[in-house]
């Protein structure tokens, strides 16, 4: 089964300073790899019109229902989720991770959810930039579809 991500509404490549925060340049977003922090798969500009990645996984049933296993979902306490890592990237193309967003799977509506295991594919879309123009950052709302 397929998991892809649509992203919207990006921040632009820089975010300027402001209290508590910063500022960065050159930002692009990536799909974290579970348990590897450092590994992000297809890293998107941040000033991209639309960004979307597509990950394999696998459907399983768990205790609360059917759940989804695979190299980019991670399990910590709270449930199954994708991290969209927020980063710069240098001039030897380092990737420097500065904020991450968290897509909640348990999120998914349960007969979303078996009209995905059905059709092959879950869709997740969401906007990426904050209320105050920066990166999309902590959980985030998510609109999941089956397609």
């Amino acid at each position: 089964m397929h998991l892809r991500i649509e992203g919207t509404d990006l921040p632009g490549r820089a975010c300027p300073a402001a209290p508590n925060f910063p500022g960065y340049e050159n930002i692009h977003v990536g799909v974290q790899r579970k348990d590897r922090p450092a590994e992000h798969l297809d890293l998107q500009p941040g000033d991209a019109d639309s960004v979307s990645w597509d990950l394999e996984c696998e459907p399983k049933q768990g205790p609360e229902g059917l759940e989804l296993h695979g190299r980019y979902i991670q399990n910590r306490l709270g449930g199954r989720f994708v991290y969209l890592s927020w980063g710069t990237v240098d001039a030897e193309g380092g990737f420097h991770m500065f904020r991450r967003a968290k897509l909640m799977l348990r999120d998914v509506d349960p007969a979303v959810m078996a009209a995905a295991v059905e059709s092959g594919t879950l869709v997740g879309r969401l906007g990426l930039t904050d209320p105050k123009g920066n990166p999309a950052c902590a959980t985030q709302h998510v609109v999941w579809t089956a397609e």
